[in-house]
């Protein structure tokens, strides 16, 4: 498959048209023009382009890219060595961020909820869905689950809160700052990667079951899903590659 034939199939699947991002998404460097060996990973750093490299692949695809917003425009330093080894190695380099956040199957959202088995019945805010479980558990349940489907045991806070947990709502990744609003909203629990300060007071005062299970470990499936529907689809040889993350 040609390099911008890929793109072109992916911003079709993940409508990347319908999103004001922070970053640039589709094909953010270009390397050679045929792509048949693909490594899928979170985030772009010089450790997975290293793997890529050994992989000897074609092409990369991540969910945290490259040109953020405000970010400095000069090439040096960390920047300059992760360009340099691309570019010497002719890898294209694809970026999808809040796409693939929000993707209804292929999403980080719905593959979290997949792998906790909760039922998405709607949206909060746009990367914000809610859902429930099938019977109510507990909250040692909830965060069971979560170890067994990301690696990692979460972050947790439940004072004040119900004693069991149906109505739940997420976001992958840093969606801290949903906290009162999911509240607001009406459900018992509400799972995210990172935690603040101010979160720890929302979820005691507001009875909340609060989930912290890690920004890495949270967008680990998005991409995944991602690069396994290429290679059902378009016969592509994909292979993910998790460089560990604690955060």
């Amino acid at each position: 498959m040609r390099n911008i034939e890929l793109e072109n199939v992916i911003n079709r699947e993940l409508k990347i048209d319908e999103f004001q991002d922070y970053a640039p998404n589709g094909l953010q460097v270009e390397g050679r023009a045929h792509i048949q060996r693909v490594v899928t990973g979170v985030t772009a750093c010089q450790a997975l382009l290293d793997e890529a490299v050994r992989h000897q692949a074609d092409a990369i695809i991540v969910h945290h890219g490259y040109f953020w917003k405000n970010e400095p425009a000069v090439i040096r330093g960390m920047k300059r060595n992760r360009l340099k080894t691309l570019l010497c190695n002719d890898i294209n380099l694809y970026g999808y961020h809040l796409p693939l956040d929000a993707h209804p199957s292929l999403g980080n959202n719905a593959q979290l909820a997949r792998l906790i088995n909760a039922k998405v019945v709607g949206l909060i805010e746009p990367f914000v869905p809610h859902g429930e479980f099938e019977q109510p558990i507990t909250p040692v349940e909830l965060a069971a689950r979560i170890e067994q489907a990301l690696g990692r045991q979460a972050f947790y806070l439940g004072d004040n809160a119900p004693a069991e947990i149906r109505k739940l709502a997420w976001c992958t990744g840093g969606g801290q700052s949903f906290i009162q609003a999911v509240a607001e909203f009406g459900v018992d629990a509400f799972i995210t990667g990172e935690v603040s300060e101010q979160t720890v007071h929302i979820a005691r005062e507001m009875g909340l079951h609060f989930y912290a299970a890690g920004h890495h470990a949270t967008e680990r499936y998005g991409v995944k899903a991602l690069g396994e529907w290429l290679a059902g689809h378009y016969g592509l040889d994909v292979t993910f590659i998790d460089i560990p993350n604690p955060v």
